[in-house]
């Protein structure tokens, strides 16, 4: 009998370790996101060093880092329309240690993009937040013979300007093709991998305008070698001033307001409740409470407040339809 009760305990209790080892596994996500965050958080950027998507990043993580108290590293994994670093999210546990920092276009372009997308952005990722990347500007070469938007379109009109995109299926781009369906303008893409290579030519006068960000014209600008015309989105700027916008011009299509480009912050498909509020209340917070962030911000013109919960909802409903419909209009492809 004595044997028997040894043995009966001993199975009890190797019952309940193996109980304890699998009850994590078992229990609801909320409850463990309870010790979050307790090591280090890493948020992929989408974009090489040196985007806004990157210094965005950056800035997110020194503030998270101050605020959570562990260290938050920002990993680079650009390529691939954003696919490349939006799947090593996608597949990671979904339990707030990875991170997504990314050109929200890009996740609504890559279903109808790329013949065989890796992940399914509405399905297999998170949103938590978003924040404008800021006045994007629409800049000729010095050289062209047109210095204000009227006088670019009324050029296109006599002849071809070539027109230099940083990237296949960029809101840029889309823009164009609506451009020359609005105005009969002969405008003629060229695709880059990057707004470095797109804004050399620029300046080198190998073709006649392009468009990005303003931090990433701002240096064009100064030296006189780009000329800005319009811009493409967000508010007007005192960094440009006198250059009308998109409604100043008399074009109210809602495909130019609903092209608006931004940075988001995801988390892989699962991501407990709790940890995507403490997250989205960051970037709320980081506008004004973070110098590096308001630093970025002012490099980029951004004025906007970052969207998260349903407004953020509602943008992604707004604007991801508009994005694909107007790529399978213009027949964009990928492999």
């Amino acid at each position: 009998m004595a044997a028997d009760t040894v043995n009966l305990r001993r199975r009890q209790l190797l019952g309940a370790a193996a109980g304890a080892a699998v009850l994590p596994w078992l229990m609801p996500r909320h409850a463990l996101a309870n010790d979050w965050p307790s090591r280090p958080i890493r948020i992929i950027a989408a974009q090489a060093p040196g985007s806004s998507n990157d210094s965005t990043a950056r800035a997110f993580a020194e503030f998270f880092s101050a605020r959570l108290k562990v260290p938050v590293v920002v990993e680079n994994k650009p390529g691939g329309i954003g696919m490349i670093a939006a799947e090593a999210v996608a597949r990671a546990k979904p339990d707030g240690y990875t991170l997504l920092c990314t050109l929200h276009s890009q996740l609504a372009q890559a279903p109808v993009l790329l013949k065989k997308p890796p992940i399914d952005p509405s399905r297999d990722l998170t949103p938590v937040a978003s924040i404008s990347t800021g006045v994007g500007v629409m800049v000729a070469t010095k050289g062209l013979p047109a210095s204000t938007f009227k006088e670019l379109i009324a050029l296109a009109q006599k002849r071809p300007v070539s027109v230099g995109n940083y990237g296949i299926g960029s809101g840029w781009q889309l823009m164009v093709a609506q451009l020359k369906k609005l105005t009969g303008a002969q405008l003629d893409i060229i695709n880059y991998k990057g707004t470095g290579a797109m804004i050399g030519d620029l300046l080198a006068g190998h073709i006649d305008i392009g468009a990005g960000s303003l931090l990433g014209m701002s240096g064009g600008l100064a030296s006189g070698g780009l000329k800005p015309l319009l811009v493409i989105s967000g508010p007007r700027s005192a960094k440009l001033p006198g250059v009308p916008t998109w409604a100043d011009e008399g074009i109210s299509d809602p495909v130019f307001s609903n092209l608006a480009e931004c940075n988001m912050l995801l988390g892989p498909a699962g991501l407990p409740a709790d940890i995507v509020a403490s997250l989205a209340a960051l970037v709320r917070q980081s506008v004004t409470e973070s110098e590096a962030v308001r630093n970025v911000r002012e490099q980029l013109g951004s004025q906007d407040t970052p969207l998260t919960g349903e407004a953020l909802q509602r943008f992604i409903g707004r604007t991801w339809p508009t994005y694909q419909s107007m790529t399978r209009t213009v027949g964009l492809k990928m492999e």
